[in-house]
């Protein structure tokens, strides 16, 4: 006898629960339940950290005295790559590197016109960085302690090239802020138990460290340069092995950036973002497809679901529910993010509406530019 389209629509229920409950076991519990190694090591790597800014006037004048207070007691540098900035970033730049020591600028005036996107000054300041470890953030980026630095380094353990760290959105009233940190958290949700479980597929620029023997090695960003972004994800994509990489989430150790003021903002920054997603691995795509799609039938499969036998819906529901806040709830409280927790459902019901808000992303053309 054939399957009826009821019998279709409970299977394909219970199978979008069970694979999401996969995810938050397998994957996402790794990160919830993560024991760090917070303290500093003694035996510490010289550092370039490296900026790369264009009209950021207002933000490096605000944070790299900050950058610059780092209390990091190996040999290190503060590169600022000033890309043909129209501001007065030259100018306060040169101020500042009178005035402060261990700040190096770089300025790229012109010969950069043909060069695309972040990849070209930041591999300019790579080349000019005198040090071992690079550790990279934006210039609209503060670190949240003056250990950022130590922090990030001490994840460098025999056989780590490469550490991910977490870089949140600033804290502030409404929606629209909720909504922005509680997909970075999700994003960072993602990326960082993909690394525990030796999948790594991403990184952040916001707070990302390498070494740069690894990047001459891989040849730099040589293979994406055609591409406007990539500069973290895709040459992370391209370095990671399944033992090179840590992470980083100690609270002192994050970057905090300002977040987005209008949806129409934050929907610019998210498509510029997701327009490399379609340039992972098979596996990579594959693992983070399901996931998605998984979350973005998860409620129209409920209602069906319920329609036709609410008790069965009403347990996978409350399965699955059970399992999610569990997993998210610690996950939050790993990565500084505690007051998201009373929004996981209201946040997790939203979701549908994202990624419906954002389909278009992975055909449109992506924009040449920063």
């Amino acid at each position: 006898m054939p399957f009826s389209v009821v019998t279709i629509l409970l299977y394909a229920f219970a199978f979008v629960s069970s694979a999401l409950v996969f995810y938050y076991l397998y994957f996402f519990a790794r990160l919830a339940f993560y024991k760090p190694q917070n303290s500093v090591s003694a035996d510490q790597s010289s550092l370039s950290i490296i900026v790369c800014a264009r009209n950021e006037e207002k933000n490096l004048e605000q944070n790299v005295p900050v950058l610059l207070e780092q209390a990091y007691e190996a040999p290190h540098e503060l590169l600022v790559v000033n890309d043909n900035s129209e501001d007065n970033t030259k100018m306060i730049m040169q101020w500042m590197a009178r005035e402060k020591e261990g700040l190096k600028l770089i300025n790229m005036e012109r010969e950069a016109q043909l060069n695309i996107g972040k990849k070209y000054p930041l591999s300019i300041g790579i080349r000019e960085s005198k040090y071992s470890h690079l550790l990279l953030t934006d210039a609209d980026c503060v670190p949240a302690s003056n250990q950022w630095a130590a922090k990030m380094q001490s994840a460098f353990e025999p056989g780590i090239e490469i550490v991910l760290g977490y870089g949140p959105y600033e804290k502030q009233e409404g929606w629209l802020n909720r909504i922005i940190r509680f997909e970075t958290f999700h994003s960072a949700l993602q990326y960082l138990s993909y690394a525990l479980a030796g999948l790594a597929y991403m990184g952040v620029g916001r707070n990302l460290s390498y070494t740069k023997e690894l990047f001459s090695r891989h040849k730099g960003f040589a293979s994406i340069n055609h591409l406007p972004g990539g500069d973290d994800d895709l040459f992370i994509k391209k370095a990671v092995t399944a033992t090179n990489t840590a992470i980083m989430i100690d609270a002192e150790a994050h970057t905090i950036s300002q977040p987005k003021k209008t949806w129409s903002d934050w929907k610019r920054q998210k498509t510029r973002h997701y327009s490399t997603s379609k340039y992972y691995k098979p596996q990579h795509k594959f693992l983070l497809g399901l996931y998605s799609l998984s979350q973005f039938l998860f409620y129209p499969l409920l209602v069906a679901a319920f329609v036709f036998n609410w008790q069965l819906a009403l347990i996978l529901f409350i399965v699955k529910s059970a399992i999610q806040y569990v997993v998210f709830s610690n996950a939050m409280k790993k990565l500084n993010e505690a007051d998201l927790t009373k929004w996981i459902f209201v946040m997790d019901f939203w979701m549908f509406f994202y990624y419906l808000f954002f389909a278009n992303t992975l055909w449109k053309k992506e924009k040449k530019t920063w």
